[in-house]
């Protein structure tokens, strides 16, 4: 327990850090922190290795229902709002992308994008519980570690392919003129480009 707390504290400290160099809020990093104040209070109480392991499925947990509210409250959804702020909302590409967003086209890629990573992470954190409860704490601390890197690749992997896709589609139907309501709109091949891009 006491390992597993100086971990969580060097990585705390360094997030901390980094906020004070530049003073920006970052969601994720707010929510991983979150989680480590929570993993930590939990360690301390209970004298639980396994708990205090379970508290990196919490971040995790969160960023899944993170993506499905802002699905479920009809705004702009998360994914959309997380590729927009990497992109940088005062670039040329961030303008094309807040721009792009009048397309229903555009928002139903968005929409899917982050209702899938939304199950992904809800998926990805019950997975790691259940690695955390049924194997010695050496591996599950291991597969702590690597496992959300990895489905991360993999979710990562899957947006990429679909982005090209969604892109190769509007070209189809913009080289043949047809306008199909939902998928293609008059700038169809560079609605997604620009996803292709996020």
């Amino acid at each position: 327990v006491t390992a597993l707390l100086l971990s969580g504290f060097f990585r705390a400290v360094g997030m901390v850090i980094g906020y004070v160099r530049k003073p920006h809020l970052d969601v994720v990093g707010a929510v991983v922190l979150a989680g480590i104040v929570l993993g930590t209070v939990l360690g301390l109480i209970s004298h639980n290795a396994r708990l205090l392991l379970a508290e990196g499925s919490v971040p995790t947990a969160v960023f899944g229902v993170a993506c499905l509210g802002s699905l479920w409250l009809g705004g702009r959804p998360l994914m959309f709002g997380l590729a927009l702020e990497f992109t940088g909302p005062d670039t040329p590409k961030g303008r094309e992308m807040t721009g792009l967003w009048q397309y229903d086209g555009f928002r139903r890629v968005f929409r899917t994008i982050t209702l899938v990573w939304g199950f992904g992470f809800f998926l990805e954190a019950a997975l790691r519980i259940v690695i955390i409860y049924n194997t010695s704490t050496g591996l599950a601390l291991l597969s702590s570690k690597v496992t959300p890197f990895v489905w991360a690749g993999a979710l990562s992997a899957w947006t990429v392919a679909y982005g090209a896709r969604q892109r190769k589609k509007g070209e189809r139907l913009a080289a043949t003129g047809v306008a199909v309501p939902g998928i293609s709109s008059p700038i169809a091949p560079q609605t997604a480009e620009a996803t292709d891009r996020t």
